[in-house]
């Protein structure tokens, strides 16, 4: 019969789901009632689909491996000579960088303290080192020869697509730079100057990896001190946090397929590409989230005390990069205690135990920078933190509970329904997730929910607490609530919530492969997902190149523009040193009009108790001021009567700006 041959079930629950999602994406009469009746239909026929045996998605087996050591009793040993040394290593590398700054001395014995606490629980792999030798042998060979196989073009199509995705358009989309970046791009001129420090002081205090980053950029392609400098780093890492939720999603769902769905959804998405391109810390947490989850899945999976050890390095190595990534070390123990409570762990919690204190003791030495900063100076390390979360900058509006419930809630429905009011990094109040992975990833938390009270595996319930438990940055900003949910500082959840997307799916082409079971199986497969794809495609474009674009040109000044004009008069009749740029409340940072105009490190605000300052620079001058500001245009005229006004026309809607030339005196 026909219908024992479609997995009506899944796909029934699949078209609900959709159906869901697209009424509750943005429209003036919205409402949540009927998504959630919808939605309530849809995991009510994924439950029936699941039960009658019709999605039964794959599931990684438990392997063990005995820490690749070969026997049970040698699974605890490690060299202590080396962890000896490391360890002394490590606290006089907390002294030396006592001065917040990187130099040789201090470098060298941090990197050394690094590899020998490797080096001490390191565990031999024959296969890895056959893998290393084939490796070098292949890079030896004078001709190369690379063969591309029929199954490998769906994953060059893939990579394609998500390159396109991510670099489409970079230089502008989004167009201008904000305050925030004025920030960054000054401790990479401070650094390139010689201060090369651990944690960044300038407003309130920041981690270094992007600065630095950012500096290898400049260095490397010679493009100077500017947004696309800074957006190059960022998109890097986020596409380098790609490979990872491949092998996490391989790795959880049990199949090759489950990661590269779960690389292809990621890789579109409008969150994660938004956050990488406005070119700020915010991707370096997905960045490190991916491979410590990766590793750690792997290393409890299958015992081997390696995997934690690149966990621990990842973790270390992360903290370095963006604040909210501080959550992970918590989400990490979670982890561990979760698999030792289940059935899973048997005959292996102790050795969980040992391998997470390694994780830590690794970690903790690639943190050695930043904790020898942090013991010194507790309130600025923490200061970002803590003023979100306590009332060091103001009184919490409510009881705490009250706030971080309220808080909660929001963030766990922005997947659906709003992901909030930043607009820096987001089209303000819409869903976080496109129609088809919004879908997926609902049915996908209602699938794990299911089949965790089914077989109970640790693995289930950890992927469905690690996506709130990494959104936590966002959720305990309980002095600032309005700032609930932030993309930016919830971005480590992505990597959970596409590997949920992916493995979803995945059970969905499983169903449909499962039913048909004849020549057509392949075509279905392929017609869905390319469906699916489209459709997602489709709208992740619109939501990036158009709507985001545009909402970012609305909010941002055009500092770009006067940038230019600035640069233009100072290469021809002017100079950097006779033009200004007289400031307005809310309207452009004159830092960026320099940075803009080839000048880093150059303010053009020109105050109005300065302006008579301006008659002693001969030659002629240029002032840039805001067509309201009608004070400094009286004071312009009264100070250069010879002079004149000219609107800029700007290309973004209401942001013209007023030029005021003064001719060379006769």
């Amino acid at each position: 019969p026909l219908m024992a041959m479609v997995p009506w079930r899944t796909l029934g629950a699949l078209l609900l789901a959709l159906v869901a999602q697209s009424s509750l994406e943005p429209a003036p009469d919205r409402t949540w009632g009927v998504g959630v009746v919808l939605y309530a239909s849809a995991f009510l026929m994924l439950v029936w689909a699941f039960f009658s045996d019709e999605w039964a998605t794959t599931t990684q087996d438990q392997p063990r491996s005995i820490g690749c050591l070969g026997q049970e009793d040698s699974a605890f040993l490690y060299n202590s000579t080396y962890l000896i040394i490391s360890l002394i290593l490590t606290l006089v590398g907390l002294w030396l960088f006592s001065g917040n700054k990187f130099n040789l001395f201090n470098l060298i014995i941090w990197l050394a303290a690094l590899g020998l606490i490797i080096k001490a629980f390191w565990v031999d792999n024959p296969g890895m080192s056959a893998w290393i030798e084939r490796l070098v042998g292949f890079l030896r060979c004078p001709s190369w020869r690379i063969e591309i196989r029929r199954a490998t073009l769906p994953v060059l199509a893939v990579v394609a697509l998500v390159v396109f995705f991510r670099v489409y358009r970079l230089e502008d989309v989004p167009p201008q730079m904000v305050s925030d970046h004025a920030e960054k791009l000054l401790d990479v001129w401070d650094l390139l100057q010689g201060q090369t420090a651990v944690f960044f002081t300038r407003n309130t205090g920041r981690e270094g990896l992007q600065m630095y980053l950012t500096a290898a950029i400049i260095r490397l392609t010679g493009l100077g001190f500017n947004f696309l400098s800074m957006k190059i780093g960022t998109v890097l890492a986020g596409l380098l946090t790609l490979p990872y939720i491949y092998l996490l999603g391989a790795e959880v769902g049990g199949s090759r397929r489950a990661g590269l769905l779960a690389l292809l959804f990621s890789g579109i998405a409008y969150w994660p590409n938004v956050i990488s391109r406005v070119a700020l810390r915010f991707t370096l947490y997905p960045l490190f989230v991916a491979p410590v989850m990766y590793y750690l899945v792997r290393g409890l999976r299958t015992s081997n005390r390696n995997d934690f050890i690149l966990a621990g390095l990842f973790l270390g190595i992360g903290l370095h990069g963006y604040t909210p990534i501080r959550i992970l070390p918590l989400v990490v123990v979670v982890g561990v205690l979760l698999y030792i409570l289940h059935k899973d762990s048997a005959g292996f919690r102790k050795r969980s135990v040992y391998h997470l204190v390694i994780l830590a003791l690794v970690a903790a030495v690639a943190f050695l920078p930043l904790l020898s900063y942090a013991l010194q100076n507790l309130d600025s390390f923490g200061y970002r933190a803590f003023s979100r979360i306590g009332t060091l900058e103001r009184p919490l509006p409510g009881p705490a509970l009250l706030i971080f419930l309220g808080n909660l809630g929001k963030a766990l429905t922005m997947f659906a329904w709003d992901n909030g009011s930043i607009w820096l990094v987001s089209i303000t109040h819409r869903p976080a997730l496109d129609l088809v992975s919004g879908a997926l990833f609902h049915l996908g938390i209602g699938l794990l929910f299911v089949r965790y009270l089914r077989r109970r595996s640790w693995l289930d319930l950890f992927l469905l607490l690690s996506i709130p438990l990494l959104m936590l940055p966002s959720i305990l900003s309980l002095a600032y609530p309005d700032e609930n949910p932030a993309l930016n500082r919830m971005a480590g959840a992505l990597v959970p919530v596409f590997v949920v997307v992916g493995i979803t799916l995945e059970g969905i082409l499983q169903a449909v492969e499962r039913r048909l079971r004849n020549s057509a199986t392949s075509l279905v497969s392929w017609a869905l997902v390319g469906g699916l794809l489209l459709l997602s495609s489709v709208q992740n474009y619109d939501l990036v190149f158009n709507r985001y674009q545009a909402a970012y040109e609305a909010a941002s000044w055009n500092t770009t523009e006067l940038g230019q004009v600035i640069g233009q008069f100072s290469n021809s009749i002017g100079d950097p040193d006779s033009a200004w740029v007289l400031p307005y409340p809310h309207w452009v940072d004159t830092r960026l009009v320099g940075m803009n105009a080839g000048y880093p490190t150059k303010d053009y605000a020109l105050f109005p108790d300065q302006m008579e300052s301006t008659l002693l620079v001969p030659g002629p001058k240029l002032f840039l001021l805001k067509p309201e500001d009608l004070e400094g245009k009286n004071r312009l005229k009264d100070l250069y009567p010879q002079g004149w006004f000219q609107v800029y026309d700007s290309r973004y809607e209401n942001k013209d700006f007023l030029m005021f030339l003064v001719p060379p005196e006769l």
